[in-house]
């Protein structure tokens, strides 16, 4: 038998068809690489000069409105352009470009500039939720757009330009290659057993329950068994659904909660603002129907061993493929310990 807690090994990812190496004996050497200063958290309330606090003036002049809860608009500094003519670009096949065509948008989460979703109540997630599934079917009725990527960057490790919570959604015109990488192993596997693989793999988890964070009604937190970052996680829908249109309001009043129980494990590791990459991957629209697509989140952390440690893809994993040391078994057993009650209110 393979033993996961000593021996090097490989996992593969079902969702990517690509493969992790795992080295749970390397998590046993001493740490003398980079420490950082913890730099403390002690944003205000309101913030005179920020973008994204109600009644302040945006880079662009734009006033922003006296919001009470989420609020959203189009990206001042757009990484894609609506009005941009799909030109193709071919020089004897070895130079290859086309233009992208899309619309990026940004949610403030919360009026607060000093709160984050762990810090937020389930009432003001599900608003964020709302406002997420809202602005979802408004972006799919436009027939050009064939992706919708919800995210949200937390954290200035994590390229977050502004401290106000916030997230953003991009809509655009093609298919971005991990939604192409999922789509693919997902169909395989649907044609071939008539259901999805997240369910299968769902129920496996459920039943194994070594790497379960969160489990409630509708949805479930878990350390991916293939997890390439040292905590990361996902979240899936107990329903398999195509996209986040299809959540009723039990499923989204269960979808706000995991989301608070989640990160408030996070920001409770190491006692602070635990940063992040996580986004929603759900199925292409105006692409016809797809039953094999099964909704869920990604949260990809870069936290190591400490608050200020970080774990960079360098190396082996920049040329090779992705490595980690702390095994995804070890990973949960850690955010399962942790309070689901904040470390600032405890």
């Amino acid at each position: 038998m393979l033993n996961f807690s000593e021996q090097p090994h490989k996992r593969k990812n079902l969702l990517t068809g690509e493969y992790i190496l795992v080295s749970p004996h390397r998590s046993k050497r001493p740490w003398q690489g980079q420490v950082e200063d913890l730099v403390p958290d002690n944003r205000p309330h309101y913030d005179p000069t920020c973008y994204l606090c109600p009644g302040n003036t945006r880079a662009d002049g734009t006033v922003n409105p006296e919001y009470t809860d989420s609020f959203v608009f189009i990206n001042d500094f757009s990484a894609l352009l609506e009005d941009t003519h799909l030109d193709i670009f071919n020089e004897e096949d070895l130079l290859q470009a086309e233009a992208e065509r899309g619309i990026c948008k940004v949610i403030s989460f919360s009026p607060r500039h000093d709160l984050t979703l762990p810090e937020m109540s389930p009432r003001e997630i599900k608003a964020v939720v709302d406002l997420w599934q809202r602005e979802y079917q408004e972006l799919s009725a436009r027939e050009w757009i064939k992706y919708i990527q919800i995210f949200e960057n937390k954290g200035s490790v994590m390229g977050c330009s502004n401290p106000h919570p916030h997230g953003q959604i991009w809509a655009q015109s093609s298919t971005p290659v991990e939604i192409e990488k999922e789509s693919e192993q997902q169909k395989a596997y649907f044609q071939r057993t008539g259901r999805t693989i997240l369910q299968d793999y769902l129920d496996l988890e459920l039943k194994k329950d070594e790497r379960i964070i969160v489990n409630n009604a509708h949805f479930v937190a878990l350390v991916p068994f293939w997890a390439a970052w040292p905590y990361e996680t996902m979240i899936i829908s107990k329903r398999a659904v195509a996209s986040i249109l299809e959540f009723n309001e039990a499923e989204k009043e269960d979808l706000a909660k995991t989301l608070q129980e989640l990160t408030i494990r996070y920001d409770n590791i190491f006692k602070t603002s635990f940063p992040y990459s996580a986004g929603m991957h759900q199925a292409p629209v105006n692409s016809g129907e797809h039953p094999e697509w099964h909704w869920h989140m990604h949260f990809y952390p870069p936290l190591l061993r400490s608050a200020t440690v970080k774990k960079f893809m360098v190396g082996y994993e920049m040329l090779a493929n992705p490595q980690r040391d702390i095994t995804p078994e070890q990973a949960a057993n850690t955010l399962k310990q942790q309070a689901t009650v904040h470390y600032k209110a405890q």
